[in-house]
């Protein structure tokens, strides 16, 4: 190995492992990529060993990439027969030799989502967010095949299972009748291959004779039992990961199978990459203080090369327009004093919440540039029916505007009713003439639409919320959808947080138009790599780091998200956050609101739990 070099013990240890299991948990800033490509490097040069018989396996494209071309630069620079791939690029190899397919045989996206429109449509589901609940149910169909679990066993988190079973067995039947596979269907073939062809199995084993799996507190049940297979009899099986990390449950990710490997393989030795290279001691020992309080996971004790650092700033705002307001003062700070706008990142927990920050780095003219696509707030389904009651109160009576909001609420009256191009509110009552109840009911909306006019935003959207009863309709859909009102009601309050900017109709309406440019502006320059503020969520930012960091909105039911019931869940909420604070190098802001919505709001229990006032 080349003498300039210098591991440090617990670094030197995972390097030069021989042969056997090995568990490396490797805390934030550990150097994981490091250890991985030096651990590749002395095995081809100090043990000798075949270059072509190693196999490391990354969650992703970009990692498997990055990962191939640090250890290539490593060796000076030349190609290397080493395999690096994804699961599914990996598992996929092993189908194409023994099944002869290709990539036609791999149904693309769109495909899927066509599929499940049409099994809706077949099977008369009625859906408001069409988009929204086909990916949540093609998600639910492959967190069944990853996970290998029956049908008949499985509970549907979005709609009956009488309805699940339907569309999980069409898009099936979809798929086998045009000779295609999914990514799961990837993992779950090669599963039943290994396992009903011993000598396919047998040469693959003898092909890969050391296994490296990188991000592996990620991996699925279905993708390990296939490493484990793969793995024998040798068991040179060298894993790395941080289940401190792990933030991936809604993918299927199993946190609890990292922590079970040494049941697994009692014989595997265990070492800790504890220094971290990246953040200083505040911020370390601060994130430190949050994970202990998760019950699930490996104990460990992180320590840093960089000094003391700043204090981790906590600040609580009165609302969200004070809070982004005070951040966007900061900002324009830190860069007065040196810092680039790439040195710096925002990051929230969902992707609803960066809205009113993005309205306030517009109007302060901050570039930035956001690492995921952020939904138009006012092209959600929820929003265009709110938007259809305003354009129908100002005077548009075309039918589509006013099949918008004619049953939402459920007013019980029929598309025939409304036969014309330009709707007649005496038509309409016409068709019902007979009936006293529908004609009341009639003018009723007809009455509310001509209040509505005067009303200014703000005042609008809760009276078409309260009085009309909106949202008794959005609780109804949110039961029959299985889902928890609050989400949606969510859409509600920040269309009402929005509509409170401005006097007018017209003058939101405006708004409304700009900021969808803006988005549009975003996801084009998405594609090149801007210099700006980086905005991301939790999720979007694991594996990257930022000189200073601020968290937006530390809020019960926004982190922890209200969806979290369970420990598992509450404790994935905690990981998420302090994968958010540890993405921190020199300053980690903190922030938090006392009322949103014109309702107080409490400071999230991570919060409390860091700062050791629970």
């Amino acid at each position: 190995m080349s003498s300039e070099v210098i591991f440090e013990g617990a670094q030197k240890a995972a390097v030069t492992h021989d042969k056997g299991p090995m568990l490396v948990l490797a805390g934030p800033g550990s150097g994981k990529t490091f250890t991985i490509t030096h651990r590749i490097k002395y095995l081809t040069e100090e043990c000798r060993v075949n270059p072509s018989s190693i196999l490391v396996i990354t969650f992703t494209k970009a990692a498997a990439t990055e990962m191939k071309e640090r250890y290539e630069s490593l060796c000076g620079g030349g190609p290397s027969s080493v395999s690096f791939g994804t699961f599914h690029a990996i598992f996929f190899r092993i189908l194409k030799f023994a099944y002869r397919y290709d990539a036609r045989n791999i149904v693309r996206d769109e495909q899927r989502m066509q599929y499940i429109r049409e099994l809706i449509e077949t099977n008369h589901v009625e859906v408001e967010d069409e988009t929204e609940f086909v990916s949540s149910i093609l998600s639910e169909i492959s967190s069944v095949k990853g996970e290998m679990i029956h049908l008949n066993h499985y509970y549907a988190k979005n709609c009956s299972e009488e309805i699940f079973k339907k569309l999980y067995s069409g898009y099936e039947e979809r798929l086998r009748r045009a000779n295609l596979i999914d990514f799961d269907d990837m993992l779950v073939m090669c599963y039943d291959l290994f396992k009903e062809r011993k000598d396919i199995l047998g040469a693959w084993q003898r092909k890969y004779q050391y296994i490296l799996v990188d991000e592996f507190q990620d991996i699925n049940r279905v993708q390990y039992e296939i490493v484990r297979m793969l793995a024998a009899p040798e068991n040179n099986l060298f894993i790395v990961g941080d289940d401190d990390q792990s933030i991936y449950r809604f993918r299927g990710a199993k946190p609890e199978i990292m922590l079970g490997f040494e049941k697994d393989y009692p014989d595997a030795e265990r070492v800790l990459l504890n220094i971290n290279f990246r953040s200083t001691k505040d911020i370390v020992d601060t994130a430190g203080k949050l994970i202990a309080h998760n019950k699930t996971r490996f104990p460990k004790e992180i320590i840093t090369k960089q000094g003391r650092g700043k204090p981790v700033v906590t600040r609580v705002w009165k609302d969200p327009q004070e809070e982004t307001l005070e951040i966007v003062h900061e900002i324009t700070d830190y860069t007065g004093a040196g810092y680039a706008w790439s040195d710096i990142a925002v990051l929230y927990r969902t992707n609803l919440g960066p809205r009113l920050l993005i309205e306030k780095l517009m109007e302060y003219n901050i570039p930035f540039c956001m690492k995921d696509a952020v939904p138009n707030l006012y092209d959600h389904w929820i929003a265009k029916n709110i938007i259809a009651y305003l354009n129908a109160a100002a005077g548009d009576l075309s039918r589509a505007c006013i099949l918008s909001v004619i049953n939402r609420p459920n007013r019980y009256i029929s598309r025939d009713a409304l036969e014309l191009p330009v709707v007649s509110w005496e038509a309409v009552k016409s068709f019902y003439q007979d009936k006293g109840w529908m004609v009341e009911r009639i003018e009723q909306l007809e009455y509310d639409l001509k209040f509505l006019r005067q009303l200014a935003p703000a005042a609008a959207v809760n009276y078409i919320r309260k009085a009309v009863g909106y949202d008794d309709y959005i609780r109804e859909y949110a039961e029959y959808r299985r889902m928890k009102p609050e989400e949606l009601f969510e859409v509600l309050d920040q269309l009402a947080e929005s509509a409170a900017g401005f006097q007018t109709v017209e003058a939101w309406f405006a708004h409304m138009e700009e900021y969808a440019r803006e988005l549009k502006l975003q996801a084009r320059s998405r594609e090149k790599r801007t210099e700006g503020v980086s905005l991301m969520t939790m999720h979007s930012s694991k594996g990257l780091e930022y000189r200073i960091v601020y968290i937006l909105d530390a809020n019960e039911g926004v982190t922890p998200h209200h969806k979290a019931v369970l420990d598992a869940d509450m404790e994935e909420e905690r990981r998420m956050f302090y994968v958010a604070m540890t993405r921190a190098k020199e300053r980690l802001h903190v922030n938090y609101v006392s009322e949103r919505y014109s309702k107080k709001q409490e400071v999230s229990r991570f919060v409390k739990e860091y700062l050791g006032r629970e």
